[in-house]
């Protein structure tokens, strides 16, 4: 059964989440593992899962640098990991990924907060992404 895009995008998110804990190699590791949980899971969502991951990695200076330009006065240090986690991914569909329109990102965002942040974080991602539309 092929995911929907609402599980793809929160299975990135949740790879995404672990580049706080763990050094390059070991990010590659560790999505190894994560897909071995999942033999079920289609090659074409590893796939894109994988390359998508790959490109966001590829981007992560750029991605940091837009996010600390719009979170005045914030430094990503003081972010909750789960909101940087959740920006990085939004940030990337936004300007690097023209198949999701610029709502879709932001609301998918929002929706990602309402599931793994506090009550105060989908206004927060919200408001730092609106500054991008």
């Amino acid at each position: 059964m092929k995911m929907s895009r609402r599980k793809v995008r929160e299975t990135i998110f949740l790879l995404l989440f672990r580049i706080e804990f763990n050094t390059p190699e070991e990010l590659q590791e560790q999505m190894g593992w994560y897909f071995d949980e999942r033999p079920d899971m289609e090659d074409e969502d590893r796939d894109y899962i994988k390359r998508k991951m790959e490109d966001i990695l590829g981007h992560l200076p750029q991605l940091d640098e837009k996010i600390h330009s719009i979170c005045e006065g914030w430094r990503l240090e003081r972010l909750g990991k789960t909101e940087l986690a959740i920006l990085r991914l939004a940030v990337y569909e936004i300007l690097n990924d023209e198949k999701i329109p610029v709502g879709v990102a932001i609301n998918e965002a929002v929706e990602l907060a309402k599931i793994y942040c506090s009550e105060e974080a989908p206004r927060f991602v919200n408001g730092v992404l609106a500054k991008l539309a």
